[in-house]
């Protein structure tokens, strides 16, 4: 098949086949243009703006029956993109020299530094004029980490980085540690913390060598080392330890390296800071300490190993408040037994949920919550978001774990947490079943309190014609007063729920003024605005 591509075409041809087998994402064909005016093969390297093919089809000279133009269409509308012709064809390439992994990374590295070396320094000219620079700034460190084989390749990179004006533009296009921005701005770390970042080790040593400050803080990681531990670079782990890293070094979305290392699974890393003296219980980050991150992310065995080095299996903080919470909350199953079997505190408070029983119970995790109540959870614990495991359960309608809840003793009628009591939670989302057993159970229909005021006002808010039934049929105060909108009539006339509206009125309903807003016509008109 290569032997068909016209020898004048030869090297743009291979280099441009070298991205599409490798293609991180597909190329569109404005990309692909880019890719073959950018000179790499001589001196001096760079992007020829005049060396962009006038017709869009020209590409498929470069590559006869290899190629196709498709037609794709995604959030961003239709766009041209240039494809592989048939799996087959790169189940050829494969085989052929210049198509290895390391060969093609090699090219496409030094073609994705040279297009940013070359580009302009205006990013909103950039971003509109030049096709191919996101994908160049997005992915050439992963190329690169495939490439530093090569002594050309170190050297150019280090030289990206280390040049003021290459570095800011790349920065100020995309920044691995904060991909969701599409205008990132100017650089927040040092050039070590995207060298390490990226997972490119020659490159971290060289600029060490040259006197990086491998203890720098900035950046969404807040330094190198929690960079490098998040994304499992233990080489560069290593190279940073070596030179003097502090391997408890604070700061950053994980408080601390191990803690990063911890949530996203990188045994090996979490063994090594553990072993050069990273603190197991050291406190920070958004997760509050390494065991409730390995936890949370379900990482079982870096969770034996931090119990087995100590970890406090009771350690407060964090967004869930301690590791049995975060667990549960994630419904991991085995890390639950596990941190129960050494002695977790069944009943700790603190966190978003308050306890783990409440946390297992909104997720609907029926083995979990099954468990602690088993290991003597309390099931009318207060507190969190929802003040009770019955409330939180009732919220999401989950029926199974309502009745557990009830058979072991909860309260039907406790009060607190946003909706004040579960019969207003399950009301309000129009869980018509459990509606019915709290009644059953003895719910007092008319209890007072929560967001809504009462489970009347708040299944009239949302709309929930067969609950307000329900609840009149039970004897619901029609004109009860609370709540948002003071009484249930308001509710749904506010919220345009016009079956409610028609049923309230036929069982009585008042319309009362209140002191806030001017008296509504009910009915007036399709969707009245919020009082």
């Amino acid at each position: 098949m290569l032997h068909n591509i016209p020898s004048e075409y030869k090297s743009g041809a291979i280099r441009l086949l070298q991205f599409l087998v490798y293609a991180k994402r597909p190329l569109s064909l404005s990309e692909a243009i880019e890719v073959l005016a950018t000179q790499i093969d001589q001196e001096p390297r760079g992007f020829d703006v005049d060396g962009r093919l006038c017709q869009k089809v020209d590409v498929l000279r470069y590559c006869p029956s290899l190629v196709i133009i498709a037609e794709v269409t995604n959030y961003a509308g239709t766009v041209e993109e240039l494809h592989l012709a048939h799996f087959s064809v790169k189940e050829y390439l494969l085989k052929q020299a210049k198509f290895d992994l390391e060969s093609a990374s090699i090219v496409i590295t030094r073609t994705c530094l040279t297009y940013l070396s070359d580009i302009g320094s205006n990013c909103r000219i950039i971003r509109s004029d030049f096709p191919m620079a996101r994908y160049a700034a997005e992915y050439w460190t992963e190329y690169a980490v495939s490439a530093e084989t090569s002594e050309d390749i170190v050297r150019t990179t280090v030289s990206f980085l280390r040049d003021e004006t290459t570095f800011q533009r790349w920065c100020r296009l995309y920044q691995a540690d904060r991909p969701w921005i599409d205008e990132p701005g100017p650089p927040r770390a040092s050039r070590l913390y995207y060298a390490c970042l990226g997972g490119l080790s020659w490159a971290a040593r060289d600029l060490t060598t040259e006197g990086a400050d491998v203890n720098a803080q900035g950046g969404y990681y807040g330094n190198a080392l929690q960079a490098a531990s998040s994304k499992g670079h233990l080489e560069v782990v290593q190279i940073l330890l070596d030179k003097g890293a502090g391997v408890n070094a604070e700061g950053g979305q994980y408080g601390n390296a191990l803690q990063a290392a911890s949530f996203n699974g990188k045994l090996k890393i979490v063994q090594l800071l553990l072993d050069k003296g990273a603190d197991v219980n050291a406190q920070g980050g958004y997760y509050g300490n390494a065991l409730q991150a390995a936890s949370f992310n379900g990482k079982l065995k870096i969770v034996q190993l931090l119990l087995d080095k100590g970890a406090d299996v009771n350690a407060q903080g964090g967004l869930y408040g301690n590791a049995l919470q975060a667990a549960s909350h994630k419904g991991k199953l085995k890390i639950v037994q596990l941190l129960l079997d050494k002695g977790a505190d069944v009943n700790a408070q603190g966190g978003e949920y308050d306890n783990a029983l409440q946390a297992a119970s909104f997720m609907g995790h029926l083995q979990i919550v099954q468990i602690l109540l088993d290991k003597g959870a309390d099931v009318n614990a207060q507190g969190g978001n929802f003040d009770n495991a019955l409330q939180a359960a009732s919220c999401r309608g989950h029926l199974e774990i309502v009745q557990i809840l009830l058979d072991k003793g909860a309260d039907v009628n406790a009060q607190g947490g946003y909706f004040g009591n579960a019969l207003q939670a399950a009301s309000s989302k129009g869980h018509l079943e459990i509606v019915q057993i709290f009644l059953d159970k003895g719910a007092d229909v008319n209890t007072q309190g929560g967001e809504h005021g009462n489970a009347l006002q708040a299944a009239s808010c949302m709309g929930n014609l067969e609950v307000v039934q329900l609840l009149l049929d039970k004897g619901a105060d029609i004109n009860a007063q609370g709540g948002f909108y003071g009484n249930a009539l308001r509710a749904a006339s506010s919220e345009g729920n016009l079956e409610v509206v028609q049923l309230l009125n036929l069982n009585g309903a008042k319309m009362m003024s209140r002191k806030r807003s001017n008296s509504i016509n009910v009915g007036e008109r399709t969707k009245l605005p919020r009082l």
